[in-house]
């Protein structure tokens, strides 16, 4: 991060008041943050973590299934069998948990992208079980919610406004500009390494 510092003139204009008023200092600042991970890294994500649902079904859910004797029906889309159910716990459990813990699926894995919160800092259980299980069944029912990727300045889908979460880059970063403005005090001591 480098930062530069540029004295601007008296605020006031006035010159010849009587009482000194203090300069402000302007403070450019080269800060890189994560890339937010777009609409088709994300679809490809979660289109790998269908697969790898699909595998566990195949290999652990149908057996069982079969071996109880249950009958695996596909009832029609608003309707559920025991089935169904059992997948759908499944599916939140697997991204709920790989969330909360590795901040990331397997598909996320394989295309390098994460979940983080907003402000920084570790998530919380609340805001993954918002993200995961409320609205992640909100998006899965209706579809729509997904498309808002496309539009919202950070790359969010319903379920990362309601848990206040991005989906980022690993290992890809983009460059921001930071701009602050300070009073500059008399005699004030400046940060190693500043340029004026």
């Amino acid at each position: 991060m480098s930062e530069h510092i540029e004295q601007q003139p008296n605020l006031t204009g006035n010159s010849t008041t009587a009482t000194p008023v203090p300069d402000y200092e302007t403070i450019q600042a080269e800060h890189y943050r994560a890339k937010y991970a777009g609409f088709w890294t994300r679809l490809w994500a979660y289109a790998i973590d269908l697969l790898v649902l699909s595998a566990i079904s195949g290999i652990i859910i149908k057996p069982i299934f079969r071996v109880a004797g249950w009958e695996i029906t596909n009832p029609p889309f608003f309707l559920f069998s025991s089935y169904k159910v059992t997948l759908l716990i499944l599916l939140l459990l697997y991204f709920t948990l790989m969330t909360k813990y590795l901040q990331q699926t397997v598909g996320k894995m394989i295309m390098g992208i994460r979940v983080a919160a907003k402000g920084g800092g570790k998530l919380t259980w609340g805001s993954v079980i918002f993200r995961e299980v409320f609205g992640r069944f909100i998006s899965k029912m209706l579809v729509i919610p997904y498309l808002l990727v496309l539009f919202m300045p950070r790359k969010e889908a319903l379920h990362d406004l309601f848990a206040d979460t991005v989906v980022e880059h690993e290992h890809s970063y983009e460059k921001e500009m930071r701009v602050d403005y300070r009073k500059r005090i008399e005699g004030q001591q400046l940060q190693e390494g500043t340029i004026i």
